[in-house]
């Protein structure tokens, strides 16, 4: 009797099983994957234009990276009080716990990023280092270093493009040398294309140690100057940008071909670095908020000819 009791169990336990993954391919899958995209869509509209260059079906596995991204991106922006924004990043520290032992919560993203580790075999360390360069930030102190940024870089950026790697099926050294050294350029491109915003909320985040170098206070950031010395600190923090992305592309003799569509970063990289440049180095020039519509294009041609 008790043998066909737990028979009866195991029988139903499969059948539900069965019909939560019968949803799960469904309606509830296309919800799941509709409100990854939107997400990256409004929030990383680059990101977005990017992920939808990759082949088909590596694109639904990067949409669920790049919407963990985003939600830990703007926590920072978000949260009013640092003690929020630890629960926001512990809240998605737990998640990814959850995504690795199979339990994921019954949340679009959770959902989606479970179905990409289990695919894709994703390396847990990655989410980790994501977590807890995001955990760090909210102390919301300056840089005091180029290396400091460049951290950040490594942390933040380039953990989330050897998982596009390993989306991608390249477990390659080559590719990851030039995905950390295209990681540390976003990331010191996005400090200076987030200068204007912060400097609104009398925040500023440019390293400390070239500031000093030029005599350049941060009231000079937060007051909008457009001094010389001011534009000669954005020039040396831009240089180095520069720099990473020329060792990224050193390597690109020795990168498999099929890794290209992870670095497709660098095309949006150069975007801005050379309207940056046009401006002279003027952080706070207008025409560097507007969204240059031929990126699309510029995106096309460099996935199409296989270059970063």
């Amino acid at each position: 009797m008790a043998f066909g009791a737990a028979r009866a169990l195991r029988l139903i336990k499969a059948r539900s099983g069965h019909a939560a993954e019968r949803a799960n391919t469904g309606a509830a899958a296309a919800h799941h994957e509709h409100y990854c995209m939107q997400l990256i869509r409004n929030r990383d509209y680059e990101g977005f234009l990017s992920s939808l260059l990759l082949p088909t079906e590596f694109r639904r596995s990067v949409f669920a990276l790049r919407a963990f991204n985003v939600e830990l991106a703007q926590v920072q922006d978000v949260v009013s009080q640092k003690t929020i924004g630890l629960m926001r990043i512990q809240f998605w520290r737990q998640l990814v716990d959850d995504v690795y032992a199979d339990n994921p919560p019954h949340q679009p993203i959770a959902i989606e990023l479970w179905k990409a580790v289990r695919k894709h075999k994703l390396t847990k360390r990655w989410f980790l280092r994501i977590l807890d360069e995001r955990e760090k930030n909210l102390n919301e102190k300056a840089y005091r270093n180029i290396q400091e940024l460049e951290a950040y870089g490594e942390n933040a950026q380039s953990s989330l493009i050897y998982l596009l790697l390993e989306v991608l099926g390249v477990r390659d050294i080559h590719a990851d040398h030039a995905g950390s050294h295209i990681g540390k350029a976003q990331g010191i491109v996005t400090c200076l294309r987030a200068t204007p915003y912060h400097s609104l909320r009398q925040k500023v985040y440019l390293p400390l140690d070239i500031c000093l170098l030029h005599g350049v206070s941060q009231e000079d950031f937060i007051r909008g100057n457009s001094q010389k010395r001011v534009r000669d600190v954005v020039f040396d923090v831009a240089s180095q940008a520069h720099v990473h992305l020329e060792h990224a592309r050193s390597f690109c003799k020795n990168v498999p071909s099929r890794a290209c569509p992870a670095f497709l970063q660098t095309v949006i990289l150069d975007d801005y670095l050379n309207k940056i440049r046009k401006v002279d180095f003027d952080v706070f020039h207008p025409s560097l908020q507007k969204r240059n519509w031929m990126l699309p294009l510029y995106l096309k041609i460099h996935s199409w000819r296989k270059i970063y």
